[in-house]
């Protein structure tokens, strides 16, 4: 039993998103904007061949899932290495008040290389840990799997699946609130199919 496609949804704005602040692990919930682009996205995603769906523990992926599960009936599955990226003393904090205390390490980061985050973790760590965790799920579903994540993990997860390196992270543009990539399982490997797809009302938020 394996999937053989993985549906990666990125949660709805929560009140951080709309600030530009670099959320990371903190537990921000959605705000009225997220909860309502988490149920426009669902009617949409509902009408899907969906078999499982997992989430980030983090309650703004919980609540974005379950704007799906309560339409759907799935089971809800939480998995902690989902997770946005540990961030460390980057948490919480501006772009322009990350930039003011660590210029040279918010500098690398926007170029978009392997530097650890605040302390935290790094592209390559965030990658391999979101990246096995999703084959895991993968491995135990047949069908269509979809996980409920967060920006920067799902970017990170989706390099490491279709075996690009971390710094070609700045191809990719950032997943907008409430969209989703979509990865086909082939031979050796996963195939990227779709990336920020969406539905009416959602929206676009910075990464977490």
């Amino acid at each position: 039993m394996s999937a053989s496609t993985v549906l990666l949804w990125r949660h709805g704005r929560t009140t951080f998103n709309a600030e530009t602040r670099f959320q990371g692990q903190l537990d921000v919930p959605l705000d009225l904007v997220g909860r309502a682009q988490a149920a426009a996205a669902a009617e949409h995603l509902a009408q899907l061949p969906i078999d499982a769906v997992v989430a980030s523990d983090l309650s703004r992926a919980v609540d974005t899932a379950r704007a799906l599960t309560t339409l759907t009936g799935h089971e809800l599955t939480q998995d902690p290495l989902l997770r946005e990226v540990n961030a460390g003393d980057w948490q919480g904090l501006l772009g322009s008040e990350i930039s003011a205390k660590w210029p040279d390490e918010h500098a690398a980061w926007r170029r978009g290389e392997d530097v650890r985050m605040g302390g935290g973790e790094n592209r390559t760590e965030l990658g391999s840990r979101v990246a096995d965790a999703v084959e895991r799920h993968a491995d135990t579903t047949e069908g269509t799997l979809l996980i409920a994540s967060h920006g920067a993990a799902l970017k990170a997860g989706i390099l490491r699946l279709v075996g690009l390196p971390v710094t070609a992270g700045n191809a990719l543009a950032g997943f907008r609130n409430c969209h989703w990539a979509v990865l086909t399982r082939r031979t050796g490997g996963w195939a990227l199919e779709e990336y920020n797809a969406g539905a009416a009302g959602a929206g676009v938020g910075a990464e977490g």
